[in-house]
């Protein structure tokens, strides 16, 4: 399989690069600043690029075999159209290249699926994020593309443990993280698995 990942050089797309070099898979890192990767491999190709220029996302897309986006806003807590913007290129650049299959990095709560008094209290903090994140999934899903939506509980630096859980509904009781390692685990695990195409997993440890 070949597949191009989208935020490359963020804490879970490099993990994400990393493990799929690892897992056999031939990678294009789409990146803005190539030095941030920091890794060379025979099957790795590295494409110097910005997410927010239609054109080149197309161009880079054109020949894969599936797309992972770990796009994230610059603007961190405040209000951004950031991740929907460059999500909407990856989305046009996959229908124009006819590539069917992502996995896409969002996060807990797009779905409004934290319970709780802390659940709420969540939302509220990533009220910004969560918006954004939500009109990406929304040009996902409207495009008919066979997708995943990933929805980590908080991502931590801890190293990589493989001993995370998945829930479909909801996200995983009792835990409030995640390693950014076991996530990217588990995008590699969603792109050769078909029993998570069209689906939205929550993940936690």
């Amino acid at each position: 399989m070949k597949i191009i990942v989208f935020g490359a050089t963020g804490g879970v797309g490099k993990s994400t690069v990393r493990q799929s070099l690892d897992a056999g898979l031939e990678v294009t890192a789409f990146v803005r600043t190539p030095s941030k990767l920091g890794m060379t491999h025979e099957k790795l190709n590295v494409v110097k690029g910005d997410a927010f220029d239609k054109e080149a996302v197309s161009a880079a897309i054109a020949g894969h075999d599936a797309v992972v986006s770990c796009v994230g806003s610059k603007k961190g807590m405040k209000q951004s159209e950031e991740i929907r913007s460059m999500t909407k290129n990856i989305v046009e650049g996959m229908k124009d290249n006819n590539v069917d299959r992502i996995v896409y990095t969002a996060s807990a709560g797009v779905h409004n699926e934290l319970k709780g008094i802390m659940g709420k209290v969540i939302m509220q903090l990533l009220k910004n994020a969560l918006i954004d994140h939500r009109a990406a999934v929304g040009y996902i899903q409207d495009a008919g593309l066979n997708y995943t939506i990933v929805r980590p509980m908080g991502l931590t630096d801890k190293e990589f443990t493989g001993k995370y859980r998945e829930e479909v509904s909801g996200v995983p009781p009792k835990s409030s993280s995640i390693p950014r390692a076991d996530v990217a685990h588990f995008i590699v695990k969603a792109l050769t698995d078909s029993k998570y195409e069209n689906s939205s997993i929550g993940l936690a440890t």
